[in-house]
């Protein structure tokens, strides 16, 4: 666990989000219909829902192997490219979202995680490698705790599946 210190709420967070990573041209094709899939999925049925239809389409590929850490990175870094062309709120819910919907396509998973971090409170998302650490991002990631992983850790969800 990180070593923190209490800041009274001035933990600096970054205004304008950085340059996705390169991506292969082909990783960016199939993020372009997560993306819109996502957007779609977040537009569409009651509000009170959105958090749950998103969580379950970002869980939709939980039984595939797991991504390696590139496939991951990849990801991750094709849906950031593609959702600057939308002209709607896109923040880490959606990003995360698209991305573990993206490795689906790509018969691949990652863990999706929910988490929450203090001193001030702020909520994130984000999806997690093959060694459990957050895919493409900041640092200060690790000041987030998971609440809410309904896929689970990878040993966690295979001790479950081996149960009769």
């Amino acid at each position: 666990m990180p070593e923190t210190q209490l800041t009274w709420g001035t933990v600096e967070q970054a205004a304008v989000p950085s340059e996705p990573g390169r991506t292969p041209l082909w990783w960016r094709a199939v993020a372009v219909p997560a993306v819109l899939a996502t957007a779609t999925v977040w537009a569409v049925g009651r509000r009170r829902n959105r958090f749950q239809r998103l969580v379950h389409l970002a869980c939709s590929g939980r039984d595939l192997p797991p991504a390696t850490d590139l496939q991951a990175r990849y990801a991750v870094r094709a849906v950031r490219w593609a959702a600057q062309f939308l002209p709607m709120r896109w923040a880490c819910l959606e990003d995360s979202t698209a991305a573990a919907l993206v490795l689906r396509v790509v018969g691949r998973r990652a863990e999706w995680r929910h988490g929450v971090a203090l001193d001030p409170v702020r909520l994130h998302a984000w999806i997690a490698g093959p060694d459990s650490a957050p895919v493409e991002e900041p640092t200060d990631t690790a000041l987030y705790t998971p609440t809410y992983t309904p896929d689970g850790p990878g040993t966690a969800r295979a001790t479950r599946k081996a149960r009769p």
